[in-house]
């Protein structure tokens, strides 16, 4: 299939035209810079996987987690921030892979690029030879052409001056005749090998021609075939990202499965305990009788006005010390 389809449907009637040649080559441009597009598109894809990977990467790192978990429960969050920054990593990883595939792009545009140069010189040349010499040809053609219009004219004035007595008019007539036979044959020759060269030119063209197609089809095959390859790998790179995120992700599940929420309470109960009993109700204390008014545990404390004793009534002796009476006033000394 290589080289049989481009050489047999670019053509056009007119010799001058390039119409077929110039349709492969903007065919081909076209093509370049799809390549290119998917370049570009491969190092902004990577541009973004790096910045998540290096986000993932410090949320990983720097932003706390349930960092006062104790027991299964914080193993299996080890497990979670070492994952995240596993997975971190992986992006980090793709991004370079993805830049290494628009490398490799580039490498392939650059290096078509270079085979086309070389064909599209000689085409370029080919075409400018096959211009000048059609032009040539049209100018010897027009030149032969008048020189036969000035020989028709000869021919029809010696006619007209068959009946003239004046020889010497007659033999000017014929000399230019003459003339215009030897010029018709000159410029004959002069059209018919500009004709000749023009067919030659014509053939090396169109030689060269049917190479270009072979040559740019050949290349049209190598792009598409490349271009679907970068895109597939591109797919099972990205599909390779998420099977190794869901393992990493996985293994969280995992050590989450291995948690203990009986044994959680456990752990912190024998690290954290304070104590097995709780305080003793506070009892009430009579001021006076703080031994006898004592309530037993497990009964209500509140005063018993109902067991209080009146107070005693103090007596006022005048011999006794610790009264004195001042004006119907008693004092009590302490």
């Amino acid at each position: 299939m290589t080289g049989s389809l481009f050489k047999g449907n670019f053509w056009s009637s007119d010799i001058l035209s390039s119409i077929g040649y110039e349709t492969i080559i903007q065919h081909l441009n076209n093509g370049r810079k799809n390549c290119k597009e998917f370049e570009d598109f491969l190092k902004e894809r990577a541009s973004i996987e790096e910045k998540y990977g290096k986000d993932l990467l410090s949320l990983s790192r720097k932003k706390p987690c349930g960092q006062s978990e104790t027991n299964t429960l914080k193993r299996a969050l080890d497990v979670f921030k070492l994952q995240v920054d596993n997975v971190a990593q992986s992006h980090i990883q793709l991004a370079q892979t993805l830049r290494e595939e628009a490398r490799k792009m580039e490498e392939f545009r650059e290096k078509q690029k270079l085979q086309r140069k070389k064909t599209e010189l000689i085409m370029d040349a080919a075409h400018k030879q096959k211009g000048l010499q059609f032009k040539k040809t049209m100018d010897a053609k027009k030149n032969y052409e008048q020189k036969c219009r000035d020989k028709d004219e000869a021919e029809q004035a010696v006619h007209r001056s068959a009946n003239v007595v004046n020889p010497k008019q007659q033999e000017k007539l014929f000399v230019k005749l003459a003339t215009s036979k030897t010029a018709v044959e000159d410029s004959d020759k002069a059209y018919l090998l500009h004709i000749n060269t023009l067919d030659k030119v014509r053939e090396e063209w169109q030689s060269e021609h049917i190479k270009a197609c072979e040559v740019f089809e050949t290349q049209e095959c190598e792009r598409i075939n490349f271009f679907r390859n970068a895109l597939w790998l591109h797919m099972n790179q990205l599909s390779q990202q998420c099977v190794t995120s869901d393992n990493m992700y996985e293994e969280v599940r995992k050590s989450l499965e291995m948690c203990s929420i009986e044994k959680d309470i456990e752990y912190f109960v024998n690290q954290r305990k304070t104590g097995q009993a709780p305080p003793a109700p506070i009892v009430y204390e009579n001021f006076y009788c703080p031994q006898k008014n004592a309530a037993p545990p497990g009964k209500p404390t509140g005063p018993n006005l109902a067991r209080r004793r009146p107070l005693p009534i103090p007596k006022s002796l005048p011999d006794d010390p610790d009264y004195s009476l001042l004006d119907n006033y008693n004092l009590i000394y302490q």
